[in-house]
Formats: structure tokens, C-alpha cells, sequence
């Protein structure tokens, strides 16, 4: 008889809930985030488990590649999917398990890609350089705004993260200049980290065929490059260039009803990391492909600039598809033909 089981993960602890053909509740408890704790109450259900649902929160990492490495089918829930009755007047977190073992049960629970662990690590820290850079246009943008309410001129943003100023020639006061030299001192540090994961994840990215293809698009550096790799990962699990391109939130996400808009549907659907990548890609190729540029210009006279440039990201999205699926170089003249 199969057995189906769900885990409503917390950050502290989580319900485990295992229930049968019948929808019958076997074991249900809630037990604390360790793993050998869950594999402990796991481990009788073991030999008749369909599968085990996990809830895709912020901490799922540990738990799923546990499982996985304890031959336990594991499926990632994706929980924006997850629905349960609006009208339930009570729900309450082995409420959520159970519901979840039963989608699985009947099969129709909507599950998420489990990066593989290998390739996980090097991917968030690519994610990692995108937070610090972040950082460092905070601190560019606080040291540019002190001198120029102070001094009246406007410094350059490249001479700031160049650090190719000299503070004392430009102001004589020792407190401002304390406080921009403290920006100045961040973004010193924030350089050398991000060169340094720069060139590892380059290094460890360089023999890979897909991003050798996608390389060989107009407007797509090395950065862009190894984002749009790394965060797609194995192109084969999209069936699909159209679902590609919806994970690129490079579509539509609107609801129509006789014709009329109603709303949107959920725009958080996707991969933001992605959809940032071939929106800068977009803005890229205008300047490198007078092709692209044309495009561009009909679109922007057509309806508006940032819709423009969300129509050159979705061709620029369904290009890479093909790219890295059939590791083939750009070809421009098959994308705007």
C-alpha cells in the first residue's frame, strides 16, 4: 500500500503529517529541524513512501538534500501554487501538511525544480556578488550626494568606485570628509569581494558549452552570461521555449474575462534574477546590434519604452533557449527576421 507524506517546514521546526490511500492520517507530529530527528519518524513509513513534499520555504536546503541522500523521493511544493478552499474556517499547520499529502496522493500537487546541490553553491554565489554590488552603489550614491550638496559638483559615480578622488582637495571640512571616507573605505572592500567571487565563478564557468553560446550574443557579458547559466541551470527541464520565457517573467501575467482585463495573475511567478538579466541584456543590445535597435524603435513608437524593452527581453529569452539547448551561437538574423 502506498503511503504519502508531507512536511509543513518552519524556521525552527516543522509537522510532519503521513496519511494513506484512504486519506487516513498515520503519523503526524510536530518535530524540531534536525535531520536525523525527521528521518527517525520517517523511517518505519520508509519501504511504502510514495514520495515526501516539502514546503519550498527559505530554509529548505537542508532537509531536502538530506532526504535525497536517504533515497527518499523528495518533491519541492511550490507553495504559490498551493491552494487550499477559501471558505475552511479553521487551518492550522497539520491542516497544511495533510492537505499537501493529499494533492500528492491525488496527483496534483504542483511541485518546484530541485537545483542540484553541486551546482547550488556556486550559483548563490553568484547571487552573493548581485547583493554586493547593491551594497556598493548604497555607499557610491551617499559619498556622491555628501560632495555634491556640499561642494556643489557632481562627481562621477566611476571616479567614486575607482576610488579616483581625493577627498581633502575637494572639501576642508574633517567631519564630512570622515564620513565620505567611510563610504569610500566599504566600497574599497566591497571591490575586492566582488572580484574575487567575479573570478571564481568565471572559473569555474568557462568550459561550460552553454555559456561559451550565450557569450556570443550581442549585448551578453560574462556576467550576464553566467546569471542567465547558472540560474537556468539544465535547460531540458523546460519542455518548452514558452515555458522558459514565463520563468523569464518575460509574458504576460494578465486575467482576461469576456475580453476585458480582470487584474493580473501572480507577476512573482518565475525567476526574478533572470527576468533582471535579459532586461539588462535588452537595454545592452540596443547599443551593440543596430538590428535589435530598429526593433527597439518600432516597439517604443508602437506603445512605451519599458514595454519596448520587454518585448527585446523576451526574444532575447527565447534565443538563449535554443542557445544553450542546442549550444549554437546567436544568429540575429533568425530573431528579428
Amino acid at each position: 500500500m502506498k503511503l504519502y507524506c508531507a512536511i509543513d517546514l518552519h524556521s525552527t521546526n516543522n509537522v510532519l503529517v503521513v496519511i494513506d490511500a484512504d486519506d487516513k492520517v498515520l503519523f503526524q507530529k510536530r518535530l524540531s529541524n534536525d535531520l536525523q530527528v525527521v528521518l527517525a519518524a520517517l523511517a518505519p513509513f520508509k519501504a511504502e513512501l510514495h514520495g515526501v513534499a516539502v514546503e519550498s520555504t527559505f530554509n529548505w536546503y537542508w532537509l531536502v538534500d538530506g532526504l535525497l541522500e536517504n533515497d527518499y523521493n523528495v518533491m519541492l511544493v511550490n507553495t504559490v501554487a498551493v491552494k487550499q478552499y477559501s471558505g475552511l474556517k479553521h487551518t492550522d499547520d497539520e491542516s497544511d501538511a495533510f492537505w499537501l499529502a493529499h494533492l500528492m496522493r491525488l496527483g496534483i500537487l504542483p511541485t518546484g525544480y530541485i537545483y542540484p546541490k553541486d551546482e547550488r553553491a556556486i550559483r548563490d554565489l553568484l547571487r552573493k556578488r548581485l547583493q554586493l554590488v547593491r551594497h556598493r552603489v548604497t555607499h557610491m550614491l551617499s559619498a556622491q550626494n555628501q560632495i555634491w550638496r556640499t561642494t556643489g559638483c557632481n562627481i562621477a559615480n566611476k571616479r567614486i568606485k575607482n576610488l579616483n578622488l581625493s577627498v581633502p582637495d575637494l572639501i576642508d571640512d574633517r567631519y564630512i570628509q570622515m564620513a565620505i571616507n567611510s563610504n569610500l573605505t566599504i566600497i574599497n572592500v566591497l571591490n575586492q569581494q566582488i572580484g574575487k567571487i567575479e573570478g571564481t565563478v568565471k572559473q569555474h564557468m568557462a568550459l561550460r558549452p552553454e555559456f561559451q553560446s550565450l557569450l556570443t550574443m550581442d549585448g551578453i557579458g560574462d556576467i550576464l552570461g553566467m546569471t542567465i547559466a547558472l540560474e537556468t541551470g539544465d535547460i531540458s527541464r523546460f519542455e518548452h521555449v514558452g515555458n522558459f520565457a514565463s520563468y523569464c517573467r518575460c509574458v504576460d501575467s494578465q486575467c482576461l474575462s469576456n475580453g476585458k482585463k480582470k487584474g493580473a495573475n501572480n507577476q512573482k511567478n518565475g525567476n526574478k534574477y533572470l527576468a533582471w538579466a535579459f532586461v539588462e541584456a535588452a537595454h545592452s543590445i540596443i547599443r551593440h546590434n543596430k538590428v535589435a535597435h530598429r526593433f527597439y524603435q518600432r516597439k517604443r513608437a508602437q506603445k512605451n519604452g519599458a514595454l519596448a524593452t520587454k518585448a527585446l527581453a523576451h526574444k532575447l529569452a527565447r534565443a538563449a533557449y535554443y542557445m544553450m539547448r542546442d549550444r549554437a551561437p546567436f544568429q540575429p538574423e533568425r530573431l528579428f527576421h
